[in-house]
C-alpha cells in the first residue's frame, strides 16, 4: 500500500465516525493494538522532546526502509503515536521526508487536541522527519 493509499485509509476510517469522543475511542483501540515495546528500549535517548507525557520512538533501517516502533505512557498519546508509525513506518527516508503529513489536518486532529496534546503531536512529527533525515 502506498503512502497516500494508507493516509486515505485512515481518513476514510476517521470519517467513520461522528463525534470526537468516538474518535478518541478509536485513538485508544489503536494504541491498545500497538505492539509490546521492550522495557529495555524505554531510554532517554528514544523519548521524543516536547511531549507532555512520555512517548519513546525506537527507529531501525530495514532493507533501505525506517521502521518504526513506539509506546507511550499515556493511553491517547500511544494511539496518536500508534496512527503515526501505522503510516511512516517501513517508508524510505525519501517518502517521509517528500510527504507533507497533511492528512492529519483532514483528520482534525489538532485542533482537538489539547493543547498540550497538539504540541506532542508536533513533536512526534518533528521527530519522525529528523529520523528520516538522518538516514537519508
Amino acid at each position: 500500500m502506498t503512502l497516500k493509499e494508507k493516509q486515505e485509509q485512515i481518513i476514510e476510517d476517521f470519517s467513520l465516525y461522528d463525534e470526537w469522543l468516538d474518535k478518541y475511542e478509536y485513538l485508544i483501540e489503536l494504541g491498545k493494538a500497538l505492539e509490546p515495546f521492550p522495557e529495555e528500549k524505554k531510554t532517554d535517548d528514544r523519548l521524543i522532546n516536547g511531549c507532555q507525557s512520555r512517548v519513546w520512538l525506537d527507529t531501525q533501517m530495514s532493507s533501505g526502509r525506517l521502521v518504526f516502533t513506539a509506546d507511550s505512557d499515556a493511553i491517547i498519546t500511544k494511539g496518536i503515536i500508534s496512527l503515526l508509525i501505522s503510516v511512516y513506518s517501513d517508508r524510505t527516508p525519501e517518502e517521509i521526508l517528500q510527504d507533507d503529513f497533511s492528512f492529519l489536518d483532514a483528520l482534525g486532529l489538532k485542533e482537538n487536541l489539547s493543547p498540550t496534546r497538539a504540541n506532542g503531536l508536533v513533536s512526534m512529527i518533528e521527530t519522525i522527519r529528523a529520523k528520516a533525515a538522518e538516514n537519508e
